[in-house]
């Protein structure tokens, strides 16, 4: 099982280490420079908005078919045209929502054709998701993988040349790039769609009320957990731009949004190996089997990196961003420099919860598939519950700033609950080694960082920040071996196909 985990995850990392930076720091990123930081922050808030109302139009049913499938592969065929038929039925109902809410919290007419649009779009992603937890549960990883990328791919390709016509920076730039979303969405969700008709015997839509109603039923608790974590993960944008003055709040939820970028693109590789541990937790679970072993390997694997990326990116967090972001146009040169200043000290902050996000994605996959619902329920709303109460008081002094602080706050409290909870449910015994090697590669990558930023290294004739920056990663990683914090078996495992 281990060997079969391994080498289908590294083949999904591939794909999406090989596409998903390109779309995230080569397309993302020039949108929101060609838009403006304004224009991209009211995108930003109302993409995350439409994300808060997702509960509706997923219900939890992606998470319940992925373990279902995996345990019960043969419940495809049965249930996918009753699945197909009511998720068609919630997508219906969560526009409408949207629309409402919208209207509610003071949308007008611009920013609603924005939010219909978006509202659309993440329909056809959530579609995706669903398609593609039938792949997860039948371990197909390997198609589960090339449909992970396929809609990132069609993008690229469109916004090249829509980059090079200029079209961005005229003053609907911002719904060509949605429009392109909601095409390259189309065509993958399409074609995983063909993929899933191939693997049923029989496919007609129908609506059965009662079939419904018990996924519903038995999908709810996954639902909940679904929109708590959304509202504590995604409610800091949208608190942004609704809770400052008009002007202050668009250009605050787009300077937040340049820290946060790097945050979600990292944050896909954490995201990628829960999808992919999810069936393999519901799979040994329903067999008995130890999961142990795997936590352990997945959480070297995983948590290295993350400490890595977390710390470095703190420690080099302006030049990053003044890296990733040249000055605008319309910018002056204080502007950019109170505008880089800000989304550095935001950057450090999202990064270093990154951490928190790569350990919530191992204990909080593994209590999913054993599920305990309950326990996360309860984790996900204290979260939600503390996040606002930070946002809305911190917003209010520290701007963007402030919602960084409560995020990074929230994100390790809820991983140390989900890690606590794993520790008591499963009775894992306490690995003094593993603890001790994770706390001496943590201070020794502070150390590392540290040096590197304060030391010249003369003998390369250079002070530029790339050399600093590519011999700390090389120390970090040397450093991972001498700990034994990663193994060269453990390394040729996981590229092994």
């Amino acid at each position: 099982m281990h060997k079969k985990f391994l080498s289908n995850l590294g083949l999904i990392l591939f794909l999406n280490l090989l596409i998903k930076p390109i779309y995230v720091f080569g397309i993302d990123k020039a949108v929101q420079f060609q838009v403006g930081t304004a224009a991209y922050g009211i995108y930003f808030a109302i993409f995350n908005f439409s994300f808060l109302l997702t509960i509706i139009l997923d219900f939890g049913i992606t998470n319940f078919n992925n373990k279902n499938i995996s345990q019960n592969n043969h419940l495809l065929t049965k249930h996918f045209s009753s699945l197909f038929t009511l998720k068609l039925m919630l997508a219906v109902i969560y526009i409408i929502v949207v629309v409402v809410v919208g209207l509610m919290i003071g949308y007008d007419t611009r920013l609603m054709k924005l939010l219909l649009v978006q509202g659309f779009n993440m329909f056809l992603l959530f579609f995706i998701n669903y398609l593609r937890s039938n792949l997860a549960g039948l371990h197909l990883f390997k198609t589960d993988g090339l449909i992970s990328v396929l809609d990132r791919t069609i993008m690229i390709i469109i916004c090249v040349f829509l980059l090079h016509s200029g079209i961005f920076y005229t003053e609907n730039g911002i719904m060509y790039f949605v429009y392109a979303q909601t095409f390259a969405y189309s065509v993958a969700a399409l074609t995983a769609f063909l993929i899933i008709l191939k693997k049923t015997h029989s496919f007609k839509l129908k609506w059965n009320f009662t079939f419904s109603v018990m996924i519903l039923k038995k999908s709810l608790p996954f639902a909940i957990l679904t929109l708590l974590m959304s509202f504590y993960n995604r409610i800091d944008s949208v608190m942004i731009e609704r809770m400052l003055p008009n002007g202050v709040g668009d250009v605050q939820s787009g300077i937040y949004a340049q820290g946060f970028r790097i945050l979600d693109a990292t944050n896909m590789i954490a995201f990628l190996v829960a999808g992919v541990l999810l069936p393999v937790f519901s799979k040994m679970l329903k067999h008995k089997e130890s999961v142990e072993d795997l936590v352990k390997l997945i959480s070297r694997l995983l948590l290295t990196p993350a400490i890595v990326i977390g710390i470095g990116c703190v420690f080099y967090s302006k030049e990053l961003m003044e890296m990733l972001y040249p000055i605008h146009k319309t910018d002056t040169l204080e502007m950019y420099a109170d505008h880089l200043n800000e989304a550095s000290k935001i950057f450090s902050l999202l990064m270093l919860s990154f951490i928190a996000i790569s350990t919530t994605y191992i204990y909080g996959t593994l209590l999913t598939a054993n599920g305990n619902l309950r326990q996360l329920n309860f984790m996900a709303a204290s979260g939600m519950v503390l996040n606002i109460i930070f946002n809305y008081i911190l917003i209010k002094k520290y701007e963007a700033y402030g919602s960084a602080i409560s995020s990074m706050s929230t994100q390790f409290l809820t991983a140390i609950i989900q890690l606590t909870i794993a520790q008591k449910i499963f009775k894992f015994k306490v690995n003094y080694r593993l603890i001790g090697a994770f706390i001496l590669f943590t201070i020794g990558v502070v150390t590392i960082n540290y040096f590197s930023k304060t030391m010249h290294f003369h003998m390369l004739s250079t002070n530029n920040w790339y050399v600093n920056f590519s011999i700390m990663c090389a120390a970090c990683g040397i450093w991972a071996f001498v700990t034994g914090m990663i193994s060269i078996k453990a390394i040729f495992g996981f590229f092994k196909f």
